[in-house]
């Protein structure tokens, strides 16, 4: 697994949907689940089926936090004020297409409080422009195989 970088408010939201998943909703599932057996044949019993998916999509996401949570590094990594990092407003110059982009580098989970667009540290182009600085290029290789040259034109810490 691939570092991933919190923000303290984002780490403390997946706590707390771990802490629901694990009690009410999981307790939600399991009362479903009671529910449905007492309708009786339950190879017909979709409500049963049902409660029994969500029971393992519950329980894999808890798993999926679990392991974030334990894994996950609080806060934003190193780097100079003008370097491209996780945490960090990047504007980038598509060259072929001399068009610009802003976004966030982060990683998924930040994405639901980020008030503006979020890349991944991950992604093609993220990986392509980690570590640049203003002024820097890099080429990045598309879905469909092309390549694409961007210019990193500015970066800045992310004010939320």
């Amino acid at each position: 697994m691939s570092e991933v970088w919190l923000t303290q408010e984002a780490y403390e939201a997946l706590q707390a949907e771990l802490a629901e998943r694990e009690g009410p909703m999981r307790e939600e599932i399991v009362r479903l689940i009671e529910l449905a057996r007492e309708e009786g044949d339950l190879k017909e019993n979709s409500g049963y089926h049902a409660a029994k998916d969500d029971q393992g999509k519950n329980e894999a996401r808890i798993r999926q936090l679990q392991q974030l949570l334990e894994s996950a590094q609080i806060g934003k990594p190193d780097a100079e004020h003008d370097e491209v990092a996780h945490g960090k407003v990047v504007t980038v110059r598509f060259v072929s297409l001399d068009m610009e982009e802003t976004f966030l580098l982060a990683s998924r989970e930040e994405a639901a409080h980020a008030s503006t667009e979020v890349y991944s540290p991950t992604s093609p182009l993220g990986e392509a422009i980690k570590g640049k600085r203003v002024g820097d290029s890099a080429t990045y290789i598309l879905p469909n195989g092309n390549s694409m040259d961007v210019e990193i034109t500015a970066v800045s810490d992310y004010a939320g």
